[in-house]
């Protein structure tokens, strides 16, 4: 980023990770906190260009009767055919990563924390200063997944199988909080990790902070 007083966090973990409870720990304590999932929903609203590109993509059928993207027919789509994935981060993903860029440098927090849910996979934000990753085993995700959509076991697995492996979202991370225990634990380990932001974000950036530990 080019605001010396500024850094941008990058907020990703596996579906069902728990991003969202942390999140929303960090805006509780002052991060601009914007959610790529959020601004995704918003660039494919009726009329806006990308619903425009994404019909003229894969035709009327991916609209409910109200003229709204269908979502669930989206979703099944997507995970019927990786062609047809590919060509719709093609064509949302761009969008999505300029509206958390300029946000990111216009807040007016002393940091920003954006959340990727696909920041590993998309490979795409070398331009944010730290990646925290929520963490979890893939038999949390999954009954968690089941708990909170209900779903089938085949089908969370699937969903959870079609993202980048822990091991990837691992191997990106600066900072990990370990999501395997009650909420109320999250509340230390946010706490913690807002303060440290909060200090990278204020001291002197010199060759930047991408690199520390």
């Amino acid at each position: 980023m080019n605001v010396s007083t500024r850094l941008a966090v990058a907020l990703t973990g596996g579906i069902g990770s728990g991003k969202s409870e942390v999140a929303r720990r960090f805006a509780a304590l002052g991060a601009d906190v914007i959610d790529a999932d959020v601004v995704a929903r918003e660039l494919v609203r009726p009329g806006a260009p990308a619903l425009e590109e994404i019909v003229s993509a894969f035709g009327a059928g991916v609209l409910d009767a109200s003229g709204a993207l269908d979502r669930p027919a989206v979703r099944a789509l997507i995970f019927r055919d990786p062609q047809a994935r590919k060509q719709l981060e093609s064509i949302l993903h761009p969008r999505v990563r300029e509206v958390l860029r300029r946000h990111a440098e216009e807040t007016d927090a002393v940091y920003a924390m954006l959340v990727i849910p696909l920041f590993v996979e998309s490979g795409a934000y070398g331009w944010v200063d730290r990646v925290l990753v929520v963490d979890a085993t893939r038999e949390d995700q999954i009954a968690r997944l089941i708990a909170r959509d209900g779903v089938s076991e085949e089908v969370a697995r699937t969903i959870v199988d079609a993202q980048a492996t822990r091991e990837q979202r691992l191997a990106a991370a600066h900072d990990v909080i370990d999501n395997s225990g009650p909420p109320k634990a999250l509340d230390a380990a946010v706490a913690v990790l807002h303060e440290r932001y909060v200090a990278l974000a204020q001291a002197p950036r010199g060759g930047g902070i991408s690199n520390s530990s």
